[in-house]
């Protein structure tokens, strides 16, 4: 219930609001009086018990008045006005019960009082007469672990029980009897127990009479229905039989279990007339879904029912007249159907309680607060039943007859068709329903199509549908399956095939859907389950017997129960459509179906009445005085909607199912878009039925305007009646319902009295298509009374409040849609109109449900221009296309690739209207200037309503959305090519720009190739990926990279389906300049890698070749994808050649070098085969020149001489062929020409140097920009310091004046930030330089003859980098020029002694010089280190491995053996060492500890990269001596060569570098040359000699 505070305005009429009016049963004024004693608070529920009743007032208190005796002081048992609970003061009490004669209260922390009467433990209180106080019940969930309290939601009391709803939805019960529910037979039961039977089921609401129990279960999801069990649990027998007859199936479910029901009442009462409870089942085949539903009446067919009604136990059609005033035992069940008309629909019937009948009504203007209902009260309400009913009551009963007591179902036509006699039946336009038991079918002819089921029913009465719950429902799909699930087994094979047919039409009617709607709103698919004793019928199950179980009542499915009430002993169930269905004992007319005249109500005026609520012998009723007309709105919208709901039921039962459920409809199409109406139909009924329940309970609360559905979930409602509304209105533009075939037209004929009843159409005269228009847009009309009715609403509030606003606001919502769902009408009747009027081939090709006509030229208002003389030009504009037709053809142009423009005067077109297509452009020549305007104005909307989507809402809460003047030239939309030869029939989808592909987009041709990136007025242009498939080997080609005018070109990656890979540049389409080309993996038969330069899609310029099969590299020249020129090829067992190549073949002069220095130079012929003219050099220096033929590792035929040298030549010719290696390989700048062309074209040159610097910088941020732009779509994220690199780059340095050690080192470090980064044009150079290095000398490229190939490599990329560098910053001087410093340096420096002073190590006093290696190598080098350094130690290793062979050796002296052994002087040798700050004395065995931190300092070289760096550490090498010396010698000295030697000497063996030699001639090889007779050129020296001194020492 809803407590909140009320908002301001209200709180004026509050005290006018829950008034207490009570009248007692034969009490002399029949008038209501008011409560006596009763203050002015306001009730907003009050409950009675025989003799008591309870009030809630609205601040959450509880007052009793009546006879109390459960009482303790005389005056209050029987108290003259209502007594406040006291026990329950300060709690919030937010609902009430009472049973007979005990009462319960739940707070608003779910926690459930109980007091009165507990002779029964009906208040969960263990051997007690009387509570007198309200007294909390613990009820505690035992399977729960931790225990946890239950929260309560809602009590319901009877005479000796109590039910409690939780907040999880579970029952608990307590209290006496088998109303309990409780699998158990020890009585009473005081600790509350779960009803374990309907665990696991959401409950929404349960109900007591004095000895039986109701609940209202939601229904199941239909995927969640459970297996139904095969056999019965108690007594094992088959639940389900079936009988497979020849031309039909039986399937009972008539088991009757002898242990599921205890009798407590003696067993042999007899029953003479029993009335069954039908239930329905559905028995499927697919086009023929009917019902056929059995049933035993009391009732005569005279007696007014509409029903068709046969007793079945005589094959007679005339049932037995029996007579059903008097007999209290029979449960006679009707239904009371809706009466719409009156405001006075009794809505909620509380609390029944005994024989006294009493309605909660929301009351309009005649509100009928009393007795029963019963058909005096609503004239009209059944009319006389029709031959049709008759003639079917005989025919069910002789196919009864004609097979026993079950029916059959058949499914073959013939003489028992039954679905034939029920498409007749349900043609009446009388209520075709069946009652008898506790059953009635309602005003729906035919129930929905999920609830179909036909049950059969034995004859006793006894009926186990006790134990098993058969329903089927339907999935939103709508795809039907058994109706039996789980039972497959069992079915006759013949009975499957026939249910497999294809089926050519299926709609749901019962929108399945659980969506926002049910979310949000009561749920109407619900089913009533009861149990306890059943003497009276009150169970309605058809018997009289009891139930210790629930059980679902059967007749009661698919009746969209929402409330539920039980009086003493009869029930009520109020549904959806404002019906009750009554079922128990009827001895006082309570249920009323009887004609007891005296029961006819009387009005009493009284005011709003909010809720009525009875005990035994009087009646009570809450009224709500009508401030400002706010009650009468929200009375009005809450009837008006159940109204509505009642009529919209009606259309669907009576006209959409009979009609879909005819044979052949009409087309596919027609009967596709009829089921779309009718599906959309049904779920708009299905929400306003949810609705109209959620308005009654918003009643019963505190009415607060701002907690309405309609208001605070309005888009569900404008999307439900949106949707609806385009549905009918694509259906009409097809033709509507005169498309139907005959048979439907025929039965809409039949019906038009019906139809002309339901679309409130009074004319006579009206055409059957225009009733059906009429009936069909009545939903939309609901929405004009939403809009009034909530201004209505807004008028009781002030206008400043916020209450106003949102219900003005929303007012006008509605109103708004509404207004525009008419305008899709008009549109929709005049697209019917232009389709009528021009039919035709053309015209029928054009025709679509969604399309709507906007206007067409055949008033020849437009032509084209230069069309030919007797052309006939018609357009036609569509909401979605604009049509150009021809004499005998049409073309369609989709509006969303459509670019409509004026042509201005000055262009000759008077009044021209440019057309832009993808692949057409025209020009239509209007007739007058006002056409033009009208034509281009409905162009621009129209295409601009194609691109925003076909909802063209207005937006909600917005009272209109602007147009805008025209659509946008840039837009996103999809396309398929019909002529481009390119192109053709492929589909494009992404951004256009005035008729061409223009920004990111997806294309795919229809043979599978797709291209997914940039274009650029029409073609591919900037990033993208291409796919390309393979057919033959099922593979695909596959290019991910740059694009320029349609065509690959800059840098890609290509993968073909061969598995080859290329990454590298192109151009045209084709591989052009430097890439890389992988084929094959390594496990694969040939795999082989090139880098290098391509030209046209061939290799050509140099490139370096590893074949990794056959162990060998190529590094050379390349022409016409072969080797062409001058190449070396090293391979994996040591081999080195240089020389000519010609077509792949070493040709011409070579040089031929083994691994054991076995050398030959000269001619060859082949690979690897001398022929001709050459000389051979043997290791030791020997000789042979001549001729030489032969392939070289196998003999080699020679003519020559031998040449044996002496000593003293060979030393001096040795190295000449040394010397001479190198002059038949590529020359170093020769190399990779390529990759720096590509960086010179990405700064915007022609060739190194040519071209604009400022132009440069443009390039190099544009690059940074679109790579940045690049990375953030792609998956892999920068770095956060990446991203800082390239934001640091944005920034030029920028140099004014003259140039200084400063701007140096700014341009220093901006190279090193730009080559850190691939985006950056230098850094990407270098990352491709270092690529090509690695590739080159790595692997079988580690061949120490190529040393000095390496290092000249390293030298040329210096040079040329430097170039690049110089362009770029025009002011940096060239190659060894000097800058000046700007502060001098400190003067008093000593020779090797600087002590702290500035070492900077590339500073020759006067300046700093500038060089390329200073300035790239720091970048370059250490990247390549490894390689390079790896050819050094390859080349030194001889050398090196004597040198370590002595440093080993010497290394084992100490310290003091080891100084006087070199020779240092005396003077020099330390007398203390201070270890670790303590002072010691250097002893003989003293070891490692002389000049230690020299030693630790020179160790150092191996961890450094640039020559610069490893100066720099000998440098401080020697300062670390000069220091330990000064330290030991205490004064000033100056170093000679021949003192300072020794000293190194020691350091560099204790130094004990494995590669000295290596670190040694590449210092030698990469310093800077002006540096060599500087100071540090000298100490190298020193180092150098101390290398070859260590190897030439001999130790005595």
């Amino acid at each position: 219930m809803d407590s909140k505070k009320r908002s301001s305005t209200e709180a004026e009429g509050s005290k006018e609001r829950g008034l207490v009016h009570i009248w007692q049963a034969g009490s002399f004024p029949i008038t209501p009086e008011r409560l006596p004693g009763w203050g002015g608070k306001t009730v907003l529920q009050a409950a009675l018990g025989v003799k008591h009743g309870v009030l809630l007032t609205e601040d959450g208190e509880v007052y009793s008045f009546g006879t109390l005796p459960w009482r303790s002081g005389p005056a209050e048992i029987c108290p003259s006005s209502p007594i406040l609970e006291n026990a329950l003061v300060g709690q919030y009490v937010v609902t009430v019960a009472t049973g007979s004669f005990h009462s319960g209260a739940v707070t608003d922390n779910g926690v459930a009082y109980m007091w009165g009467e507990n002779s029964a433990g009906q208040c969960a209180v263990a051997n007690q007469q009387y509570v007198p106080e309200p007294n909390p019940v613990s009820i505690a969930d035992s399977e729960a672990s931790p225990l946890l309290a239950v929260r309560i939601l809602q009590l319901a009391c009877g005479e000796e029980h109590t039910l409690a709803l939780s907040i999880s939805r579970e029952i608990w019960a307590w209290g006496t009897g088998c109303q309990l529910g409780l699998i158990t037979t020890a009585f009473p039961v005081t600790k509350p127990q779960k009803v374990e039977h309907l665990a696991g089921r959401v409950v929404l609401q349960v109900a007591c009479g004095a000895f039986h129990s109701l609940a209202l279960v939601q229904c199941l999801p239909s995927q969640d229905l459970k297996p139904v069990p095969e056999r019965c649990n108690q007594c094992s027998q088959l639940l389900i039989t079936m009988t497979d007859k020849e031309d039909h199936v039986i399937i009972s479910d008539s088991h009757c279990c002898p242990l599921g029901v205890t009798l407590t009442e003696s067993q042999a009462e007899n029953h003479p007339s029993t009335a069954l409870s039908p239930s329905t089942e559905a028995l499927d085949r697919q086009e023929e879904v009917f019902e056929n539903t059995l049933v035993a009446s009391d009732q005569s067919v005279a007696t007014e029912l509409n029903a068709v009604s046969a007793q079945t136990t005589s094959s007679d059609a005339v049932s037995s007249q029996q007579n059903v005033m008097g007999t209290t035992e029979i449960s006679s069940a009707r239904n009371v159907p809706s009466y719409p008309d009156t405001q006075a629909v009794s809505e909620y019937l509380r609390k029944l309680s005994d024989h006294s009948v009493r309605e909660d009504s929301e009351h309009g203007e005649k509100p009928v607060p009393s007795q029963p209902l019963i058909e005096e009260a609503i004239p009209n309400l059944h009319s006389p039943p029709t031959t049709s009913t008759s003639a079917l009551n005989s025919l069910v009963v002789s196919c009864a007859s004609a097979v026993g007591v079950r029916v059959a179902a058949t499914y073959e036509a013939g003489a028992l068709s039954l679905k034939k006699v029920m498409n007749f039946y349900s043609t009446t336009p009388c209520e075709t329903g069946a009652q008898a038991g506790s059953s009635a079918i309602g005003p729906e002819g035919l129930k929905d199509s999920r609830e179909e089921q036909v049950k059969q029913e034995s004859m006793q009465g006894k009926k186990s549908s006790s134990l098993v719950d058969i329903r089927e429902e339907e999935t939103e799909g709508g795809s039907r399956r058994l109706s039996l699930p789980g039972l497959l087994s069992q079915v006759s094979p013949r009975l499957l095939r026939k249910a497999a047919r294809v089926k050519t039409r299926t709609v749901v009617l019962t929108p399945t859907y659980s969506g926002e709607a049910d979310a949000l709103l009561p749920s109407l698919r619900t089913e009533v389950w009861t149990w306890g004793k059943g003497k009276e019928g009150q169970l309605g199950h058809g018997d009289v017997l009891p139930r210790l179980q629930p059980l679902c009542v059967k007749c009661l499915d698919g009746k969209e129960v929402i409330h539920l009430e039980a009086g003493g002993y009869h029930s009520l169930a109020l549904t959806a459509k404002s019906q009750v269905y009554s079922w128990g004992s009827n001895t006082f007319g309570q249920l009323g179906h009887s004609d007891f005249p005296t029961t006819v109500p009387r009005l009493a005026k009284l005011g709003y009445i909010s809720r009525v609520t009875a005990g035994k012998d009087s009646y009570l009723a809450l009224v709500d005085k009508n401030i400002m007309g706010y009650i009468a709105s929200l009375h009005e919208l809450a009837t008006t909607e159940r109204r509505f709901y009642s009529k919209l039921s009606d259309i669907k039962s009576q006209i959409l199912r009979p009609l879909l459920s005819l044979e052949n409809l009409g087309t596919t199409t027609t009967v596709q878009l009829l089921q779309e109406v009718a599906s959309r139909f049904s779920k708009l009924c299905y929400l306003i039925g949810q609705h109209g329940a959620s308005l009654s309970s918003f009643l019963h609360g505190v009415k607060e305007a701002r907690s309405l559905v309609i208001l605070k979930h309005a888009s569900l409602f404008l999307d439900s009646y949106t949707e609806y509304c385009t549905s009918i209105t694509n259906f009409l533009v097809m033709g509507g319902f005169q498309l139907l075939a005959k048979p439907a037209i025929d039965f809409l004929n039949k019906n038009q009295e019906l139809l002309q009843d339901l679309s409130e159409v009074n004319d006579e005269n009206t055409q059957l298509m225009e009733i059906l228009n009429t009936l069909f847009f009545l939903p939309i009309r609901r929405l004009h009374n939403y809009a009034k009715v909530l201004l209505k609403l807004a008028t009781c509030f002030e206008v400043a409040s916020p209450e106003y606003q949102k219900l003005q606001d929303s007012s006008s919502c509605y109103e708004c849609l509404a207004l525009h769902l008419g305008r899709k009408r008009k549109e929709a009747e005049y697209t019917l109109g232009f389709w009528k009027t021009f039919p035709g081939k053309m015209t029928d090709s054009l025709r679509k449900p969604e399309r709507r006509l906007l206007c067409e030229s055949s008033n020849r208002a437009l032509s084209l221009q230069h069309a030919g003389r007797f052309s006939v030009n018609w357009f036609i504009l569509f909401n979605d296309a604009l049509v150009h037709a021809q004499f005998s053809t049409h073309h369609v142009f989709p509006l969303a690739t459509l670019w409509a423009e004026p042509l201005s005067e000055e262009a000759g077109g008077v009044n021209g209207l440019k057309i832009t297509t993808p692949e057409e452009q025209f020009t239509l020549i209007s007739s007058t200037p006002q056409e033009k305007t009208k034509w281009l104005r409905a162009i621009s909307q129209a295409v601009d309503q194609a691109l925003r989507g076909m909802s063209d809402l207005p937006a909600y809460g917005s009272g209109s959305s602007v147009q805008r003047q025209e659509p946008p030239i840039s837009r996103s939309a999809k396309y398929t090519f019909y002529k481009d030869p390119r192109l053709k029939d492929a589909t494009y989808d992404g951004r256009w720009l005035s008729g061409k592909p223009h920004g990111r987009g997806v294309l795919k041709w229809p043979d599978g190739k797709m291209y997914s990136g940039m274009f650029r007025n029409g073609l591919e242009d900037g990033y993208g990926e291409y796919r390309i498939p393979n057919k033959a080997i099922n593979k695909e080609d596959h290019y991910v990279g740059h694009w320029k005018e349609g065509k690959m070109c800059g840098q890609g990656v290509y993968s073909y389906a061969s598995g080859e890979v290329f990454e590298g540049c192109f151009q045209d389409n084709m591989r052009h300049g430097h890439g890389l080309l992988r084929s094959g993996k390594l496990t694969s038969s040939s795999p082989s890698m090139f880098i290098g330069q391509w030209v046209t899609d061939k290799k050509a310029g140099y490139g370096v070749f590893d074949d990794i099969t056959r162990g060998e590299k190529y590094m050379g020249m390349w022409q016409d994808d072969v080797c062409q020129g001058n190449g070396v090829v090293v391979t994996q067992f040591g081999l080195y050649y240089e020389g000519n190549f010609h077509l792949n073949k070493m040709m011409g002069n070579g040089v031929l070098l083994s691994e054991d220095d076995t050398i030959y130079e000269g001619e060859f012929s082949d690979d690897w085969t001398l022929s001709g003219k050459g000389t051979l050099t043997m290791p030791n220096g020997d000789y042979i020149e001549g001729y030489f033929s032969g392939e070289w590792g196998s003999g080699i035929k020679i003519t020559g001489t031998y040449f044996k040298p002496s000593l003293y030549e060979s030393d001096k010719d040795r190295p000449k062929v040394f010397r001479k290696l190198g002059n038949l390989a590529v020359p170093a700048d020769e190399k990779w020409k390529a990759v720096f062309d590509e960086c010179w074209r990405q700064l915007g040159c022609e060739g190194p140097g040519q071209g604009e610097v400022w132009k440069a910088w443009d390039n190099i941020a544009v690059a940074l920009t679109t790579s940045r732009r690049q990375h953030r779509d792609s998956p892999e994220i920068l770095s956060r310091s990446q991203t800082q690199t390239l934001e640091s780059l944005e920034f030029i340095p920028q140099h004014v004046g003259a140039f200084s050690v400063e701007k140096y080192d700014d341009i220093r470090k901006y190279l090193i930030k730009a080559c850190d980064t691939p985006l950056h044009p230098l850094g990407r150079l270098v990352e491709t330089l270092v690529a090509v290095y690695r590739m080159t000398y790595v692997g079988v490229g580690a061949n120490r003859r190529l040393l000095q190939e390496a290092v000249k490599e390293i030298k040329s990329y210096l040079k040329r980098i430097f170039q690049l560098v110089r362009f770029l910053f025009p002011e940096l001087p060239e190659e060894g020029s000097t800058i000046p410093l700007s502060a001098p340096l400190p003067t008093e420096r000593k020779s090797f002694c600087t002590g702290k002073s500035d070492s900077r190590s590339e500073s020759p006093e006067p300046g700093y010089v500038v060089t390329s290696s200073g300035l790239l190598l720091p970048v370059l080098l250490p990247r390549l280190y490894p390689p390079l350094f790896m050819l050094y130690a390859l080349d030194n290793d001889r050398e090196e491995d004597i040198y370590w062979e002595c440093v080993l050796r010497l290394n084992k002296q100490p310290d003091i053996a080891l100084l006087g052994f070199l020779g240092v002087q005396r003077k020099f040798w330390p007398a203390t060492l201070s270890i670790l700050g303590e002072s010691k004395k250097v002893l003989p065995t003293t070891k490692d500890a002389c000049f230690a931190s020299a030693v630790e300092c020179l160790q150092q070289i191996s961890t450094t990269f640039t020559p610069s760096d490893k100066l720099k550490v000998i440098q401080q090498t020697f300062e670390e001596i000069s220091q330990s010396v000064l330290a030991s010698l205490q004064e000033d000295f100056l170093w000679s060569m021949d003192d300072l030697f020794p000293v190194f000497l020691y350091v560099v063996l204790r130094a004990r570098i494995r590669n000295l030699g290596s670190e040694v001639h590449l210092i030698e090889d990469l310093m800077d040359p002006y540096l060599q007779h500087g100071e540090q050129g000298i100490m190298f020296t020193t180092l150098k000699a101390c290398y070859y001194q260590i190897q030439r020492e001999k130790l005595n």
